[in-house]
């Protein structure tokens, strides 16, 4: 078997921001920013600087104001060859 497990190129996740809820309120949009970092880090298996998330996901996140973020959002992320993952709504 091979040592190095290389993730799909491109794929269409929904991330489960409810954890969020738990989160006192002025730092919710916050923290939901990080939970999708997180998410992709373990999904993409990548490095949390390699992420780039497009302005939409944060416009998206921030919609209804800093304490009511969406309970979850369906983004696409792709890797390219430099091992950038960029992020935009799906």
């Amino acid at each position: 078997m091979a040592d190095t497990v290389v993730a799909p190129t491109e794929q269409i996740y929904t991330i489960p921001l409810r954890v969020v809820k738990g989160t006192s309120k002025p730092n919710r949009a916050n923290k939901a920013m990080n939970e999708i970092k997180k998410y992709l880090v373990r999904h993409m298996k990548s490095e949390e600087n390699l992420i780039k998330i497009d302005k939409s996901v944060n416009e998206k996140i921030w919609e209804k104001g800093r304490e009511k973020p969406p309970s979850s959002i369906r983004v696409r992320a792709a890797r390219f060859e430099d091992g950038e993952i960029q992020v935009e709504l799906a």
